[in-house]
């Protein structure tokens, strides 16, 4: 597989996550399957595809510096990808600029080609000019963030949590044992457990066959909190209500030892596919997937009829979903008021979801808790501690 077909593929990819119907993961995982990437070429597409998402407005303000007037998107994408590698990422200068170039459709290629040598002569300009920028801007944050973090921290601590903010998160995976052939964590060097039974953190590139073949999941430990509230048992009818893409339903099942009923929901149905295929490459044997939006009542059928319920409207906000949401979000305060209205709507349309008292519920909802974590909190709580400055204030 050719270098040119990993800057094609990360291309694509940012094209697909602009349109706002994909996570950034899941389009690593498409186009290295699509491709038949080998390891070191998807974690290459998964190094260039991350660092322009969490850089976006400032390779954008060093693309207009090197070249004035007007680009369409996919020369603006191409464009991107490789000042990442030149400016960002330290690949070689020959080797970003001549796959970069050839990557590209042939109108654009002068282009480009020209203005990715002027970022390499004008590397230390940039550079330097980065320390005089808005702080908003030459670390890709929303200027509200900015703002908050800047009353509550100060200048240096927020600058600081910023560029922490920036550096690429550990990868923390969970154990499936409900694979067939449990991967044993002793044999694995690039594994270092955690004090989450059964969640690890893991070092480099991940094996393509652990997630083919349904030995792990990445997951951050985080999301395992819901879920331990719920405590699903074995035999027990079970709905996960914003089920997509499956994490937390993967991790149900496995505490339910593949006994009993999984009802699996989702309001999107192009999300529905992921679902179905994540569980079903998980091992999930008692899994029923439906499309449901739980702003509408419920069918009869299914009132009373649940021993557990997981409501977990905003799922556990990664890194890149907090930046997903600030680079289309520039009015916080709406965007967490659309939130509480809509799971105002969620309950009042379905109130008399719960059983009857002698067979009580556990209803569980982690949505008002991480749209706080995601607006506000300086840090993720698994990822290393912020500044000291920020954890003492937090």
């Amino acid at each position: 597989m050719s270098d040119k077909n990993v800057r094609r593929a990360a291309v694509s990819a940012l094209r697909a996550w602009a349109k706002g119907h994909h996570y950034a993961d899941a389009l690593v995982e498409r186009h290295a399957h699509r491709n038949r990437l080998s390891s070191p070429d998807r974690a290459l597409l998964h190094s260039i595809l991350f660092a322009v998402l969490r850089n976006r407005s400032l390779l954008d303000h060093w693309i207009g510096m090197l070249r004035k007037g007007k680009l369409d998107h996919e020369t603006r994408d191409v464009l991107r990808v490789g000042i990442c590698q030149l400016l960002l990422l330290g690949i070689p200068d020959h080797a970003a600029v001549n796959e970069t170039v050839a990557c590209a459709r042939s109108p654009v290629r002068g282009l480009i080609n020209a203005v990715l040598r002027r970022a390499v002569a004008a590397r230390k300009t940039l550079f330097s000019e980065r320390d005089n920028l808005p702080v908003a801007l030459a670390y890709s944050h929303p200027e509200w963030l900015c703002k908050r973090w800047h009353r509550q921290f100060g200048k240096e601590a927020t600058k600081a949590l910023l560029a922490w903010n920036n550096e690429p998160a550990q990868i923390y995976l969970r154990l499936n044992p409900l694979t067939p052939t449990p991967l044993s964590p002793g044999t694995c060097e690039s594994l270092s457990p955690t004090s989450a039974e059964g969640f690890y953190a893991h070092d480099g590139a991940l094996p393509p066959d652990w997630i083919e073949e349904g030995l792990i999941t990445v997951q951050d430990p985080s999301t395992r909190h819901a879920v331990e509230l719920l405590n699903p048992q074995p035999g027990e009818t079970i709905l996960d209500a914003c089920a997509a893409p499956g994490g937390k339903s993967s991790l149900i099942a496995s505490l339910m030892r593949n006994e009993g009923l999984l009802h699996c929901t989702d309001r999107n149905e192009k999300r529905i596919p992921r679902l179905a295929g994540n569980l079903s490459r998980q091992h999930v044997s008692i899994a029923r997937i439906s499309t449901f939006d739980w702003a509408t009542p419920a069918p009869m059928e299914w009132r009373k009829h649940f021993d557990g319920i997981l409501l977990d409207g905003l799922r556990s906000l990664t890194a890149e979903d907090v930046q997903k949401v600030a680079i289309h979000c520039s009015n916080p305060a709406h965007w967490a008021k659309k939130t509480a209205k809509a799971i105002k709507a969620t309950a009042k349309a379905n109130a008399d979801m719960a059983p009857e008292p002698d067979n009580p519920v556990a209803i569980v909802s982690t949505a008002a808790a991480t749209a706080t974590t995601a607006l506000a909190a300086p840090a993720p709580p698994t990822r290393p501690p912020p500044p000291a400055e920020a954890k003492e204030q937090a």
